[in-house]
């Protein structure tokens, strides 16, 4: 053969050496690893961790879950199940399940005396607020409100491990004025639309569809949006009071160029056998083909901003 043709021959035996090493690499590594698993957990460890480069760039080490415990670890539902228990409990009759519940969640904490007859109980107890004070220690408050009596509102200190999953009541509770009203931010539905345009029309078609049954719902929503109508129907008739829009071309009395969109916010009045409800809600819609076509119903928030249905 002349020299032009041993040279590839000679590559590709070297080539085909250097396969045949790596292959008894990862044969040799993966010895190791069941040998390890067979020997313990400790062995594994030292296996993993002396295995070639070639074994270790073949499984790609993925992100560490970090578990903070924050989110879950709010006490607040645990503070109001004691509150109530405590506030239900008596000194004098510890053996009740109401105190032996209240004594189990908070272990140092006295239970109240009521006086022979008192009938001051309850009908529900609710948490308000939860705060973080330090690492593991919590300030839960919770409101019990009364039949015959203003709502209470009670602050209770409770601690949390480190992985929140334990928790324990650590004082008594204390009695504290309510929280303040906070100021409301201003709305941005600034527009009013006129009761007889035809988006005051269609929405009032919608929602008689939406609540009391009386039509399709489908007929007014934009293609694509999928939207069902409460079932049962809750109501028989329903009302636009008022509608509000942020965008200018809602105040219209014709159906402006397909594409335009508005946001409504709306004041609905329902009725059923049961009375009158005053029920809001935040519409998106956008208009098509001459007439305005639903494309998102939102529960209303102050800012304007809305969780979607």
């Amino acid at each position: 053969m002349s020299p032009g043709k041993q040279a590839p021959e000679g590559q590709a035996a070297a080539a085909g050496a250097r396969l045949e090493a790596m292959r008894r690499r990862v044969r040799l590594s993966r010895l190791v690893v069941w040998a390890a698993i067979a020997a313990g957990p400790v062995a594994l460890t030292v296996a993993v961790t002396s295995a070639p480069a070639v074994v270790e760039a073949a499984a790609p080490a993925k992100p560490a879950t970090v578990r903070t415990g924050s989110g879950a670890a709010d006490p607040g539902g645990y503070a109001q199940l004691f509150v109530g228990a405590w506030l239900r409990s008596s000194a004098g009759d510890a053996t009740r399940w109401q105190a032996r519940l209240a004594q189990s969640m908070a272990p140092d904490v006295d239970l109240p005396d009521p006086a022979s007859g008192a009938q001051l109980r309850p009908q529900s107890v609710t948490a308000v607020r939860s705060a973080q004070r330090e690492a593991g220690g919590w300030s839960v408050t919770v409101a019990a409100q009364y039949a015959e009596a203003p709502v209470r509102y009670y602050v209770v200190p409770v601690a949390v491990d480190d992985d929140g999953g334990s928790f324990v009541v650590t004082g008594a509770p204390a009695v504290v004025a309510g929280p303040d009203r906070a100021q409301v931010p201003a709305s941005p539905y600034s527009v009013s639309v006129p009761s007889g345009s035809g988006l005051a029309v269609g929405i009032g078609e919608f929602f008689a569809a939406y609540l009391t049954g009386a039509g399709e719902v489908d007929r007014y929503l934009a293609p694509g949006v999928r939207l069902s109508a409460v079932t049962p129907a809750p109501y028989t008739a329903v009302t636009v009071q008022q509608l509000l829009a942020v965008q200018d071309a809602a105040a219209a009395e014709r159906v402006p160029a397909d594409g335009t969109t508005v946001r409504v916010c709306a004041q609905v009045e329902a009725r059923d056998a049961a009375g009158r409800w005053p029920l809001a809600y935040e519409l998106t819609l956008k208009a098509r083909s001459g007439r305005w076509e639903v494309t998102a119903l939102e529960t209303p928030a102050p800012s304007g901003g809305g969780g979607g249905v």
